[in-house]
């Protein structure tokens, strides 16, 4: 086989950025103000920084700078899995036997297995900075709690990770991977917090949900002094972190004169997609180029494809700022899903104005399905995606046949955001037949919209 370009695309150390973009200050409809939710007011940095770290409460606010620097200590932490490399998928054309080239960016050649480390790293560096004992947190999937524990360790700060209960269940390699980081993890809803006690005693039984999990450590950052709260997701702040994938990807395809015509990522809470779309929505929002950027989510967790564009609580306890987002309602309770990283209600307020002002467009993919394009993809890339990832590659699949059938050879870019090693009981579960998919009904979802809260 001959490769037109290197298997790999490899970016110089120098290459990588120095700096994070931040593609609010290109939109021309800025995502609405997050609001108190005691006042309904846009909230204040002053009313950010009990939750958060000053510095990160500043970015969170900031829809008007472009790039922002990334300290030198950051970058030098990246350094270690940074710049990640992009993958011309030629086994995988060939298996489909497309003209499309099919390349991904990938997240995972680090210990914590994710794309998430970018971001927990930065917002330990913010935490140390500002001389804090500790911080708190939520996970689903696990790859969060993983990349922050790595961060905290690495800064010597205190790691508390409320781990969503079904994934603490299915995902105990995961649990162990934190507790080796020095991180303390306890299954949400737990019985630790009030909170947690009062979603135990409404919802008997539960599972969990990422709303859940985030409430509880809200509370718990907040009951304790020398303690902040940091969130793996849906955060502009977040999304600002991640931006590095997206410039890297961008760099790596301009090295070797290739525009990218379909852009795909998972969409969770939004810090894989917005990281990853982030540079190429700027040059859409600009009037520069032209892209289709596909978001994929869960038949099981819709919130873009069947959701509300509506003002609503980020956490199933409602102690959070309100977010105008797409949302499926703050106790919304998604099935127990083996891609515990999107069963989140909401979605970022960037990617849902970007969504509904048609810079990118959604769809769903059910659970099997999901697995059926992990599984192909990993006997012929030899890499085993996690499942959330394996969402962008079901649609990178589709997209590819679709090629097939026109002879059109379209440049397709999907993130490819972590590894599935840890997710063996889901792939046991695919194996033996044992997997269902659950779709929400119209009925539940209506009863979940009539709780919204009431913002004019």
């Amino acid at each position: 086989m001959s490769y037109e370009i290197p298997y790999k695309i490899y970016l110089e150390e120098k290459e990588m950025p120095d700096s994070w973009y931040n593609v609010r200050a290109d939109m021309k409809n800025k995502p609405a103000p997050i609001l108190n939710p005691a006042t309904l007011k846009p909230i204040t940095v002053e009313e950010l920084t009990p939750i958060f770290c000053e510095e990160l409460a500043k970015q969170e606010l900031d829809d008007t700078t472009p790039y922002i620097k990334i300290p030198q200590e950051i970058r030098d932490f990246y350094r270690m899995y940074r710049p990640a490399p992009l993958v011309r998928a030629y086994c995988l054309e060939k298996k489909l036997g497309t003209p499309a080239h099919i390349y991904y960016k990938f997240e995972g050649n680090n210990t914590s297995g994710s794309h998430k480390l970018n971001s927990a790293i930065a917002q330990a560096y913010y935490a140390k900075k500002q001389g804090l004992k500790g911080v708190t947190t939520e996970t689903g999937a696990g790859q969060w709690g993983t990349a922050l524990s790595m961060a905290c360790s690495y800064f010597d700060l205190d790691c508390q990770v409320y781990m969503v209960k079904v994934s603490y269940e299915q995902k105990p390699f995961r649990r162990e991977v934190m507790r080796t980081y020095g991180a303390q993890v306890t299954p949400s809803p737990s019985m630790t917090t009030e909170i947690g006690k009062k979603i135990n005693a409404e919802f008997p039984g539960t599972t969990g949900s990422l709303g859940c999990a985030i409430s509880e450590a809200v509370e718990a950052a907040t009951k304790q002094e020398g303690y902040r709260y940091v969130l793996g997701s849906v955060l502009s702040q977040v999304l600002l972190h991640q931006s590095i994938i997206g410039l890297e990807t961008k760099a790596a395809l301009d090295k070797y004169g290739i525009k990218a015509d379909t852009i795909i990522g998972c969409a969770g809470g939004g810090s894989n997609l917005g990281g990853l779309i982030s540079p190429f929505a700027g040059e859409i929002l600009r009037g520069e180029a032209d892209y289709d950027i596909i978001a994929v989510e869960p038949a099981s967790c819709p919130s873009l494809t069947r959701g509300r564009y509506a003002y609503d609580f980020c956490d199933t306890g409602k102690v959070c700022p309100l977010a105008k987002m797409y949302t499926l309602g703050s106790g919304f309770i998604p099935s127990a899903n083996h891609a515990g990283g999107l069963r989140y209600h909401g979605m970022s307020s960037i990617v849902s104005q970007l969504y509904d002002d048609g810079i990118l467009t959604a769809r769903t993919a059910e659970q099997t399905e999901v697995f059926k394009a992990a599984q192909e993809f990993a006997r012929v890339e030899g890499i085993l995606p996690a499942p959330e990832s394996s969402h962008a590659i079901k649609v990178a699949i589709d997209e590819a046949l679709k090629c097939k059938e026109t002879g059109e050879a379209k440049n397709i870019v999907f993130g490819l955001t972590g590894t599935g090693y840890f997710d063996m009981v889901a792939y046991g579960k695919f194996n033996d037949g044992e997997m269902s998919d659950y779709i929400p009904t119209d009925e539940e979802l209506e009863a979940s919209f009539a709780k919204l809260p009431k913002v004019d």
